[in-house]
């Protein structure tokens, strides 16, 4: 089976990734029971073998799985198997359900405080911030702009208790960020809810504000939502694999 980095003609909207891949073919084994609850995934070495991928890609999924719930690996033991279905994926030390719950109690109001109370350095600051995002194609250094610019809209609120807060889960933002990236392709969508909250701010709407922020964050949620929902009979062929 050969889930390696390849690029074909004939491609979908979306292209997936290799780690797109070997995760669907992995978490479809998991799902159909081919690896059962407490049994252990082949070793690194084999499944690169059988799946033909290199080991930074195999690891990218293997996190992803665990991320998900599925796994859990033990230093020197491997990785086993703890669920057969992904019920709430976790980012550092939060839940994906109560880390959404808290950011809509939180970054939604902080939004409209930020439409008042914005400084004209504040605005600089998240303009400079969006630019560099909407430019860069590297995901793990736009994943931390993507928790720079977060941070900067609760700056913005003047507040320092909404900062603390933003500082708080800021590692769990940014493992959700990664995981909606590399799964979800959000990356261009999130650029433009992104410039949508930023255009609310620069006009002052509190109003606009807050509906930029609530629409951004009902998408995160719909794409966590679909990447859990699918379906090992969602897996790809090679054909669809991208780099």
């Amino acid at each position: 089976m050969n889930l390696s980095d390849s690029r074909t003609a004939g491609q979908p909207v979306r292209r997936i990734s290799a780690m797109e891949a070997v995760l669907a073919h992995l978490r479809g084994a998991i799902e159909r029971g081919e690896y059962a609850i407490g049994d252990k995934l082949p070793s690194e070495a084999e499944l690169c073998r059988a799946l033909e991928v290199s080991r930074p890609v195999l690891r990218e999924a293997l996190r992803a799985l665990q991320t998900m719930g599925l796994t859990v690996s033990r230093t020197g033991k491997g990785t086993f198997v703890v669920a057969s279905t992904v019920e709430d994926p976790t980012f550092g030390d939060y839940a994906a359900s109560d880390l959404l719950e808290v950011r809509r109690h939180v970054e939604i109001p902080v939004a409209g405080y930020a439409a008042r109370r914005r400084t004209p350095e504040n605005l600089d600051h998240l303009a400079h911030l969006l630019d560099r995002m909407e430019r860069e194609t590297d995901t793990t250094a736009w994943v931390a702009m993507d928790t720079l610019f977060h941070l900067a809209v609760a700056e913005a609120a003047q507040n320092p208790v909404f900062r603390r807060v933003i500082e708080e889960i800021r590692d769990a933002l940014a493992r959700q960020s990664a995981f909606l990236n590399e799964l979800g392709g959000r990356r261009e969508q999130s650029n433009r809810e992104h410039r949508a909250i930023v255009e609310a701010l620069v006009d002052g709407s509190e109003n606009d504000a807050v509906e930029a922020m609530a629409h951004h964050l009902d998408r995160v949620e719909t794409t966590l939502t679909d990447i859990v929902r699918a379906s090992h009979t969602d897996t790809p062929t090679e054909g669809g694999t991208e780099a």
